[in-house]
């Protein structure tokens, strides 16, 4: 049994870890069906790896925004839990592998000692809020998004109405219209605007709403190009309720936004929001514009002399890597870090040099990089004496040669092809043959392992994500080219076209080729994505085709990069976006725990939260009896529309005037307490009466009694 020590004083916090111990022992034991542990799991930031019998547990980092106190205690993890490395991600998260799953609750309880989560990383969730990370430095920042970012987090976290999505939701705030959060591929982006009105300035965002990347890519539409900051949780919030309701829920590939707005369109889509903000548990939030500590230097100390053995090397870095905050006098670092993975011991050095000079405000980049701040100018040589002999000065940051990538066949499930290997060939080969692209910030590389863009590779001027080519008998390791992708500013970006599939192994090739056609034949000052238009899809088509060619395979190129093996493709089942609980007594017994959490919320005035509880009951009930009838609904309203027609209408079930208005009462009604405790009663004796209809019993705790007692 666990136990916690004070520092683990949150008493929610403490329940979900005991919650989490409970349900492992029950899954080990048989009386957890598989596919209801794997949704609770992956809630917790639980992942299954390809590797059997382990995991990889996602730490979630708001905002990519991490205090020394927390870097240690990551390091501590990752040394007694996992494999004593620190993988960062593109979305400002970090991952340790190689945990096993009996120590996951234990694990927790350690990193919320130190106030880091694992609460939404992964399944159908409101995934981590990211945010440009020179947020609050940035000199072209209308005002700082941290605290904006920190307190939409708090907000949906553990929220009720996006615990059990048809697939994930994500949220990013842009510092300026530079837009480095890439406001256009999320569910929700924003990017800080200021208005005046009466003569005083008015705090707001532009709202963009439904981008995605994966296999689809879509870009956002343009919701509000000014929302008073007070409206944004109560639009983010309704926009979740729509999406819960409305959105897919059977085919996996189909359950994103985007999709939802593609199938009803965006006016239909954004009519559903407005209907839904009656209920909303709040009509206008408040931001705290301090909820996230204004940073503060070290404190001023002095620095150890270092000779600076190759001074172009440290000029080139001081160009590319360090940039002038808006706090005069003080200078941000930019850190590289080779496919995003620090070892521990690494990481303890450069915990201790931001201990030392710099703020105790580090933030973890979305190209899976690390940001220092408020380093004075006379530490830097020291900084990058540091870094240089750790192996992470290396110029260009964000640069060509500064390659994003997700972690492929190395620990990913679906990923088809090595993306890490690959990108550290590619990085070598431009230092060794273009070193002038360390200056170059106009082409951005991006890999994925698969099709579904956890690199991002939709987004870049060049991108590749794995994929496989059939030659005779066998499957050569593949790269599927895109170009053209890229952001144009605020909150407009470019999707990168398929152009060519070409063996994984001319990766090299397919840059040469590029760079070479691109010095040759650009124009002044263009640039690429311009040369990329100009010259049009069919002429990189041709340009690359003959690295296509599979007539003049060599034996190499049956082989992944950092394999030895014949490559074969071995793509195991995602759990990126969770599962679906399709059985009947498990869709019950859920109804039955969210009747009970409906009263328990009910009973401490979370009224908005007991109404959304209270619809879950519904739904559930009814997805189990349909399925129970061999009906499957694909949609929450698919659900609600095919058991009245399957139950109501023949006279099984009754309900006045049908059951769709009855249940959707939760948009037309104030969150208050009464409606709530009428609502949580309707629900709970449907429940009841579908479970004598199969049979079977509802136990009534004491909350419950009370509310029907009321309620009659």
């Amino acid at each position: 049994m666990l136990s916690f020590r004070s520092e683990l004083e949150n008493p929610i916090v403490q329940k979900e870890i005991l919650d989490l111990d409970k349900k492992i022992r029950q899954f080990r034991g048989g009386q957890m069906p598989e596919e209801k542990f794997r949704s609770l799991r992956l809630t917790r930031g639980i992942y299954g790896q390809r590797q059997p019998g382990v995991q990889m547990v996602r730490i979630k980092l708001p905002f990519g925004r991490l205090t020394v106190k927390q870097w240690y205690r990551i390091c501590d993890v990752s040394d007694e839990y996992a494999s004593k490395n620190l993988h960062l991600t593109t979305r400002q998260d970090i991952q340790i592998h190689f945990v096993s799953l009996d120590r996951t609750p234990e694990l927790w309880e350690k990193l919320a000692q130190d106030d880091i989560t694992l609460r939404e990383a992964c399944g159908n969730t409101v995934r981590n809020v990211t945010a440009s990370p020179n947020a609050g430095i940035d000199p072209n920042e209308p005002f700082d998004v941290s605290s904006y970012a920190h307190q939409t987090f708090k907000y949906f976290v553990r929220n009720p109405i996006c615990q059990e999505m048809g697939r994930k939701f994500k949220i990013a705030f842009s510092s300026s219209d530079e837009d480095t959060a890439f406001s256009y591929i999320h569910d929700i982006g924003l990017i800080p605007k200021v208005q005046l009105e009466n003569g005083e300035e008015v705090r707001g965002f532009k709202v963009k709403v439904g981008g995605g990347l994966g296999a689809q890519p879509m870009l956002a539409y343009t919701a509000y190009e000014f929302l008073p900051e007070d409206q944004v949780i109560p639009f983010i919030e309704s926009v979740i309720r729509v999406f819960d309701r409305h959105g897919e829920r059977v085919s996996r590939n189909k359950a994103r936004m985007k999709y939802l707005i593609q199938k009803i369109g965006f006016d239909a889509f954004m009519e559903l929001v407005a209907q839904e903000r009656t209920a909303n548990k709040t009509k206008s939030y408040v931001f705290d514009r301090n909820s996230v500590p204004q940073a503060e230097p070290a404190p001023e100390k002095e620095v150890p002399k270092v000779e600076i053995l190759n001074q172009q090397h440290y000029n080139d870095w001081l160009k590319t890597n360090v940039t002038e905050q808006k706090q005069k006098g003080f200078y941000a670092v930019w850190v590289r870090v080779l496919k995003g993975d620090i070892p521990t011991d690494k990481a303890r050095i450069l915990a201790q040099l931001v201990k030392e000079y710099a703020a105790d405000d580090v933030r973890v980049t979305p190209n899976q990089g690390l940001l220092f701040k408020y380093i004075r100018q006379e530490a830097l040589p020291y900084v990058f004496h540091v870094l240089n002999t750790l192996g992470f000065a290396l110029p260009g940051f964000n640069s060509t040669t500064d390659i994003t990538t997700c972690p492929g066949t190395d620990t990913c499930n679906l990923g088809i092809t090595n993306s890490m290997n690959l990108a550290e060939v590619l990085e070598k080969m431009m230092l060794d043959e273009y070193p002038d692209l360390i200056y170059n910030n106009d082409i951005n590389i991006k890999i994925s392992g698969c099709m579904n863009s956890c690199g991002q590779h939709g987004l870049a001027q060049i991108g590749f994500h794995g994929s496989s080519i059939k030659h005779g008998p066998h499957v050569i390791p593949a790269l599927q080219v895109m170009l053209g992708g890229g952001t144009v500013a605020d909150g407009e970006g470019r999707l990168a076209e398929r152009v060519v599939k070409v063996p994984t192994k001319k990766g090299p090739d397919i840059l040469r080729v590029l760079f070479d056609d691109f010095e040759k034949n650009g124009q002044e000052g263009e640039l690429f994505n311009e040369y990329y238009d100009r010259q049009g899809k069919n002429y990189f088509y041709q340009l690359l085709k003959p690295l296509a060619d599979l007539t003049k395979l060599q034996p190499g190129d049956y082989v992944d990069w950092g394999h030895v093996e014949q490559f074969a493709t071995a793509i195991g089942v995602g759990e990126c976006a969770g599962v679906m609980i399709d059985l009947v007594a498990t869709l019950l017994f859920d109804a039955e725990e969210k009747a009970e959490w409906a009263a328990e919320a009910l009973s401490q005035g979370a009224n908005a939260d007991a109404i959304y509880y209270s619809y879950s009951v519904f739904v559930g009930t009814a997805k189990a009896l349909l399925l129970d009838k061999g009906v499957s609904a694909n949609t929450q309203i698919g659900i609600i529309n095919d058991f009245e027609a399957n139950f109501v209408k023949d006279g099984t079930f009754t309900f006045a005037p049908d059951f769709r208005t009855h249940v959707m009462q939760i948009n037309q009604n104030e969150p208050t307490a009464d409606f709530a405790a009428s609502y949580l009663a309707d629900a709970f004796r449907f429940l009841e009466a579908a479970s004598a209809y199969r049979g079977a019993a509802v136990k009534r705790p004491e909350l419950l009694t009370e509310i029907l007692k009321v309620n009659v």
